[in-house]
């Protein structure tokens, strides 16, 4: 399924796309997520590495703030059901249109620069709070 390609600003796209370098996630787990969603305890610990989703095991917490932020960049998005939100995170559209630019150019798992980590760190930890944007 191909996905159209949203009208995005080239900043946006960038923080993206640095976001998911960034990320202690291997490219498997978001062409995962595109078709069905995964559960966070698929994620974490060493079944995500046994998955073939995670670069090393990582801790509940450290999965979900992980996920939070490709979420903040609108990479992935949380599963909701009839109950209200779960547990388990799917691709957003920006999400699926990048795995499908990294697909056709055969370059899934890259990782970032040391100049990514440091900007990707900064747009993380230094950004304005919701209520003051």
């Amino acid at each position: 399924m191909t996905s159209t390609s949203l009208p995005l600003s080239p900043k946006t796209l960038t923080r993206a796309k640095r976001a998911v370098r960034c990320a202690p996630f291997y490219m498997k787990l978001l062409a995962t997520m595109r078709s069905q969603s995964v559960p966070l305890r698929a994620i974490m610990d060493a079944r995500g590495m046994l998955s073939g989703y995670t670069r090393q095991p990582l801790s509940e917490v450290a999965a979900d703030n992980h996920l939070g932020w490709l979420i903040t960049v609108g990479i992935v998005r949380r599963e909701v059901d009839g109950q209200g939100l779960t547990d388990s995170f799917r691709l957003t559209p920006i999400g699926r249109q990048l795995v499908e630019q990294w697909e056709a150019a055969g370059r899934p798992d890259s990782t970032g620069s040391p100049l990514d980590y440091l900007l990707n760190a900064r747009n993380r930890w230094l950004r304005l709070p919701t209520w003051l944007s």
